[in-house]
């Protein structure tokens, strides 16, 4: 091959083809890849599509550490025998059926768009926007696979969760890991930490609250802000999303000044007979509304993207239980998803830890 300088010599890893035989094969130009990645879904809602999709989920020793021997005879026999029915129907309620996928699915390829398209104009073609999911399609391995395929010799992980918990933000990046590890010409690779405290998520928070505020006809008397749950246990062993939960919360709270005891911290989507966080959010909306208070907004910090735990649970079991106890007035603030606002900060997220590998 000629010395002579080609179109990959202004790039990163360009000079490695100059001096190769003919018989070399081909590589592609290098590249910086961003990979953002959310819990999963279904492919549908039917009976196999879930109970594929929940046996992979619910078999994730981050999420249920239980013994094997003890767990997964339950989960088998039992659980994965019955809960694909009502999940599945649960999904149906909330299914994009014009596209025929979830709104999870929707959301985040949206949210890839829109981050995409402020990664080419503040870098150009330098780098490179993926998403995958944790459980489900697109597959961690798969898109990595591609990724590397496409000549990303660099690679930012990109959980999107703002609080960390190692049944979110550390089993997604354990399997980006288990990825890395089947790679022969494996990438550089980076992980974004949790952004729970982030000026311009916090931000983009408040202004999402503001925005729906005005409109509502008489102002909530309370906000909740509702997280999703986790054994109790967890934080005793030292997890700290408990923690950042408390956190998000108190920012948020000052963000918007309002005055202490507005917003109310719960925990929501509860699974089994151990402790959880508390207080949950169910019970809690019940007890609002048992006090006498007839009117709060729920929001959910812990999702960058609405899903079923939002759609369906929050605006159905959770709205039915204030409603059912006295409640007159319930509205649901939505996630996120893809607002400017949101996407703003997470290119300014991406681009604080890009620092290094581009300027």
């Amino acid at each position: 091959m000629s010395d002579a300088p080609n179109s990959l010599t202004d790039h990163p890893g360009a000079g490695r083809l100059q001096h190769a035989p003919a018989d070399h094969p081909p590589v592609k130009r290098a590249k910086i890849g961003v990979l953002i990645a959310n819990l999963g879904t279904p492919d549908n809602y039917d009976y196999w599509s879930m109970r594929r999709y929940l046996n992979e989920f619910l078999s994730d020793k981050r999420v249920i550490d239980y013994a094997a021997w003890k767990w997964q005879p339950l989960l088998q026999l039992i659980i994965l025998s019955k809960r694909p029915f009502t999940s599945g129907a649960n999904y149906k309620l909330i299914w994009n059926h014009d596209k025929g996928e979830s709104p999870l699915m929707t959301i985040t390829k949206d949210q890839t768009e829109a981050l995409r398209a402020r990664m080419q104009a503040q870098y150009g073609g330098e780098v490179q926007v993926e998403f995958c999911m944790r459980y489900g399609n697109p597959a961690t391995k798969k898109v990595v696979r591609q990724m590397v395929a496409d000549g990303c010799e660099k690679i930012l992980f990109f959980p999107l969760y703002p609080q960390y918990a190692g049944a979110t933000s550390a089993t997604a990046n354990d399997q980006f890991f288990r990825a890395l590890m089947e790679e022969k010409y494996q990438p550089a690779a980076r992980t974004v930490p949790a952004y729970f405290d982030h000026p311009q998520y916090v931000e983009a928070l408040a202004q999402s609250i503001e925005r729906v505020w005005p409109t509502i006809e008489q102002e909530p008397e309370v906000l909740v802000a509702s997280y999703h749950g986790m054994p109790k246990r967890y934080l005793l062993e030292g997890d700290p999303y408990h923690c950042q939960c408390q956190k998000s919360t108190r920012l948020l709270s000052e963000r918007l000044s309002w005055e202490t005891g507005k917003i109310h911290t719960t925990f929501q989507s509860v699974f089994g007979s151990e402790e959880w966080l508390r207080p949950y959010t169910v019970e809690h909306v019940a007890e609002l509304a048992k006090s006498g208070i007839k009117r709060i907004a729920v929001v959910a910090p812990a999702f960058a993207a609405d899903c079923i735990e939002t759609l369906e649970e929050i605006e159905g079991e959770i709205r039915e239980a204030f409603e059912e106890n006295g409640g007159e007035s319930f509205t649901y603030i939505p996630c996120l998803n893809d607002d400017a606002a949101h996407m703003d900060a997470l290119a300014a997220i991406v681009s604080e830890n890009l620092r290094g590998w581009i300027e």
